[in-house]
């Protein structure tokens, strides 16, 4: 099986998921689990063994014209990390089965496994493009698994996507310096190239763009508030994203990156300084806390650090013994979230202070818990101790100065002391001692199989670590060389890391007796700032530095908005053409009707500046757009006339209708006014003349444009050029575009329907009965008999424009514009409102259109891209999936035109009357009297819905059975 498909069989996981959610609900779990698992064996099967040398590679064409594939590569450390992905990914929602209450799960399980879908994608990704796409796919991820998990889980989901994505902007940063510096977007030749060693100038400004990047993704200092800030996610969020997974995708960046910047300084100093100083931080906070889950947070944030610093040594050692301490956390921490999910899910609580006794009525969860959170203290004879004396290890031997070392290896031993003393204060407290009165009961087996695995691994690997070498030490090898061996075991003799692990058993034993008084020392506001403070302060000045600047040019009046880039366009002109010498031209390409047809626009222009009359402008108007597309016909572009003259038709047809929303004639302005407009007007004019005189007839035919005309036969089987620049050569443009005008379509339904049209200023034609156009029926008796006549004709017609687009002058955007003028027709002939209601679902037509040129373009990367066109014979009948791709701009277009003649169009209601309260005019009903003492007031006679009625529970204050992590969700339960 190939990386490719691998990836895109996770992918397909995602629709899998929603199916199996909404049909087997919570127990879809377990097809999904055994999915990845499947997966797993089958990454594992494709490295089958290799060496570093010998890394699977595969690719497909994705951005052919800009040199990006979807390159992927499995090494030691992508192999590493993708089972890290898959395995506790399937362990994680195997666990949710029996975490989630019954009913549909559609939305969760769909978000998990494209999670790990995206980060299978980052780890495999051998191309900084896909990479830096991956990686904004896991903080999408993460931001809708937090911001669906409750009412109170908004600002966080905020807060942390605010953070990672600033961390976000500083990879993309960095994958444009790289891409410009080595001039290929291949990772494995990235890392090698000789940029590193020549320019230091360069590689110190990557080394701190992917730092930061990392530091966001990983909760390091002071990037850190947004870890906690998560924990409002259900605890299978938490135990996947935020402590197995997500969160590691800031140490594969690392790790990845080491092998080109282990050796640059401000790398070096940057990760273990900042790596330690989170260290020393979380692990003071979690011993700080009463809330098991937000102590967890913070002994993430801990231990992150710890794989930061150890990583910034950049030894080859160094590299093993992140890797090992990776793989360590991915199982202790797991399992503690997962344990932690068991406890509060069987004993209704977090509190560390209300929970004792637990290892009589639930001994099981309290072995597994109690393994993992020795394993995290580093305690013999887990993995988690060899993993910290791996890291010790590298400490020791660093190449920095004795004292850089001494001072290390203090602040390391100071941070892991902390981390036996919360670990064990978890443990020694609600473990031993008396159950409460109403003791819970053991968890169900199916319950807690998941979290008993990965707890017990970490005693096997422990034990047996050699189990672990070959996986562990291929990871090492991709980013350290084949000297990056990792030897694996308890006994290393009288080696410093030893004498640090003493220290801190000491260390760590005292803190622990000493509880009590720790307890008191730290229960009190270490520090007056705060990480979500600080997000909150950003994010608010963030908002208010936009609204005033939005306020700047935040107005109704046009030109308001015209002159700005009308001064920008003189601007232009007199830069563009005053400083450089002007071609000369190319003969004499005026014509005498080119005369012609500027005098006609000239009048319609001199004209319209002269009357005050809305229509009669509305008809110049339309006179000079009608002899601009004349004069592009004459021109030879026969699809940009044809687009004018539909254009200016419709345009009108909108304006009419707003006619009699407006008053009949303009009003008059200052002479200051007038006066700047005139200026305003005559410079753009005179600038845009300008231009046109300085930059047409002065060049032959472009290289671009011999390319069009000699290749488009060859390239697209099209003879019309402009539609196989539309739909072929820049297809992705046309998709943009075509983006953009559904948006806009959008928008003209959300703003019509928010704020609502302006009331009708002229009243119905009154005339006296018997009068030809009293009657609405004979009024539009012209119109309608020349709809029912052309209406099948210019059915026909835009069909017909969107068939031979592709060989002849036409296309979707065009046959849009015919079909929607006849459906305007078909509106304005229309006798009542009630009549002329169109009932097309033009929001409905706009997405489609848009989600067929999407589809139509992902069927290109069967022949290599995106947007490819495809070719084949139907009955003899050459057909090109560019036909399709235009289908989809007909249907957008015409749904646009249609939300803008259905909402402009239609009869507003009468508003409510005014009333008076007081002083002040106020719209709405009023409101029902208040009952005076004589009157017995009953707020309802609606019967009572007792179904929404629950019992408070007052030792915890929220809903009986309702879930410690969610107050307004019911909990799951074992069956």
């Amino acid at each position: 099986m190939s990386l490719l498909i691998i990836l895109a069989l996770t992918t397909l996981l995602c629709p899998a998921a929603a199916v199996l959610g909404r049909r087997a609900g919570r127990d879809a779990g377990w097809p999904l689990a055994a999915g990845l698992l499947v997966l797993a064996g089958a990454l594992v099967a494709v490295w089958n063994g290799r060496g570093d040398a010998d890394a699977v590679s595969q690719q497909i064409p994705w951005m052919p014209t800009l040199g990006v594939t979807l390159h992927l590569r499995l090494d030691g450390l992508g192999l590493f990390f993708g089972l890290i992905v898959l395995v506790i990914g399937a362990v994680v929602i195997g666990y949710s089965a029996r975490y989630l209450a019954k009913g549909s799960h559609s939305a969760f399980y769909t978000l998990m496994t494209f999670f790990a879908a995206a980060m299978l994608g980052l780890v495999l990704a051998d191309d900084v493009v896909l990479l830096f796409v991956m990686w904004e796919f896991t903080t999408l991820c993460s931001f809708l698994l937090i911001a669906r998990s409750g009412p109170h889980a908004k600002d966080p989901a905020i807060r942390t996507f605010l953070v990672t994505m600033a961390g976000g902007l500083c990879l993309l940063a960095a994958v444009v310096a790289m891409w410009v510096a080595t001039g290929t977007t291949r990772l494995s030749d990235i890392l090698v190239d000789d940029v590193w060693s020549t320019s230091p100038g360069f590689a110190a400004f990557v080394a701190v763009l992917i730092a930061l990047a990392a530091f966001t993704k990983s909760a390091q200092f002071p990037f850190h508030a947004w870890l906690p800030d998560a924990m409002v996610a259900i605890t299978p969020v938490s135990a996947y994203l935020h402590a197995a997974a997500m969160v590691k995708a800031g140490i594969y960046l690392m790790l990845r990156f080491s092998t080109a910047l282990s050796e640059v300084p401000v790398w070096n100093v940057l990760l273990i300084s900042v790596g330690l100083f989170t260290a020393l931080m979380g692990a003071v906070f979690a011993l700080q806390r009463n809330d098991l889950k937000e102590l967890l947070a913070y002994s993430t944030v801990s231990q992150l650090g710890f794989l930061t610093a150890t990583i910034g040594i950049g030894t080859s050692y160094a590299v093993v013994g992140a890797v090992v301490h990776v793989a360590a956390h991915a199982l202790f921490k797991s399992a503690l979230f997962m344990s932690l999910g068991v406890v509060d899910h069987q004993a209704g609580s977090r509190d560390i202070r209300k929970l004792s006794g637990l290892a009589r009525t639930m001994p099981v969860t309290a072995v597994v818990m109690t393994l993992a959170a020795v394993s995290m203290a580093g305690v013999v004879p887990l993995f988690g101790f060899v993993s910290k004396e791996a890291m010790f290890k590298a400490m020791a031997e660093s190449p920095a100065p004795t004292a850089a070392v001494w001072l290390v290896g203090a602040v390391a031993v100071l941070a892991a002391s902390f981390t036996f003393a919360y670990s064990a204060r978890m443990i020694i407290t609600i473990f031993p001692g008396r159950p409460a009165q109403d003791p819970p009961k053991e968890a169900s087996a199916a319950f807690l199989a998941p979290v008993a695995l990965v707890s017990v691994a970490g005693l096997v690997l422990g034990l047996a670590g050699v189990l672990a070498e070959p996986l562990l030490g291929a990871a090492a090898a991709a980013v350290a060389g084949p000297d990056a061996e990792p030897h694996l075991g308890l006994w290393h003799g009288l080696a410093p890391e030893l004498y640090m692990s003493v220290a801190v058993f000491t260390l760590g034993t005292i803190l622990v007796l000493a509880r009590r008084s720790v307890d008191r020392l730290l229960d009190r506001e270490l520090s007056p700032i705060t990480g979500v403070g600080t997000v909150e302060a950003l994010r608010g000045g963030s908002v208010a530095l936009g609204a005033w600047i939005g306020g700047l040019t935040r107005a109704d009046a046009p030109y308001r908005h015209l002159v700005p880039p009308v001064v920008v366009l003189v601007a232009l002109t007199v830069v563009g053409v005053f400083t450089v010498d002007v071609p000369p031209l190319h003969g004499d390409v005026t014509r005498p009707l080119d005369w012609v047809l500027l005098g006609v626009v000239l009048v319609g222009v001199l004209l319209a500046l002269g009357v005050r009359s809305r229509i009669a402008l509305v008809t110049i108007i339309g006179v000079v757009g009608f002899a601009v597309a004349l004069w592009f016909y004459e021109l030879g572009a026969a699809d940009v006339a044809l687009t004018q003259l539909l254009v200016e038709i419709l345009t009108v047809v909108v304006i009419v209708l707003l006619l009699n929303r407006l008053p009949s004639t303009f009003h008059r302005t200052g002479k200051r006014r007038s006066t700047t407009a005139a200026v305003v007007a005559v410079l753009a004019g005179t600038s845009a003349a300008v231009a046109t005189w300085a930059l047409t007839g002065r060049r032959g035919l472009s290289d671009a444009g011999q390319y069009f005309l000699a290749e488009a036969k060859t390239e697209t089987g099209g003879s019309n050029v402009v539609n196989t620049i539309l739909v072929d050569f820049r297809a992705l443009d046309t998709l943009g575009e075509l983006t953009v005008l559904g948006v806009a379509g959008i928008a003209i339904v959300v703003a019509l329907e928010s704020r609502g049209l302006l009331p009708k200023l002229h009243s119905p034609i009154t005339e006296p009965p018997g009068s030809p156009i009293s009657d609405a029926g004979d009024n539009t008796m012209v119109l309608r008999v020349t709809e029912r006549l052309l209406g099948p004709v210019i059915v026909v017609l835009s069909l017909f424009f969107l068939l031979r687009g592709h060989y002849q002058p036409g296309g979707g955007f065009i046959a849009a514009l015919i079909g929607a003028a006849g459906i305007s027709l078909v509106y304005l002939s229309a006798q009542d409102d009630r009549v002329s209601r169109l009932g097309v679902p033009y929001v409905k037509l706009i997405g489609a259109g848009v989600a067929v040129a999407v589809v139509v373009g992902l069927l290109g990367l069967a022949e290599g891209s995106f947007l490819r066109a495809l070719h084949f014979d139907v009955f003899g009948v050459a057909i090109t999936t560019a036909l399709f791709f235009d289908v989809g701009v007909y249907l957008a277009v015409v749904g646009v035109i249609l939300a803008a003649v259905s909402r402009l169009g239609v009869e507003e209601k009468e508003p409510p009357p005014l009333r008076r309260v007081g002083s002040t005019a106020v719209d709405g009903p009023a409101p029902r009297p208040t009952p005076t003492t004589d009157e017995p007031h009953h707020p309802s006679t609606a019967p009572m819905d007792l179904s929404s009625i629950r019992v408070l529970d007052r030792s915890s204050g929220r809903p009986s059975g309702a879930s410690a992590e969610h107050p307004d969700r019911p909990r799951g339960d074992d069956s």
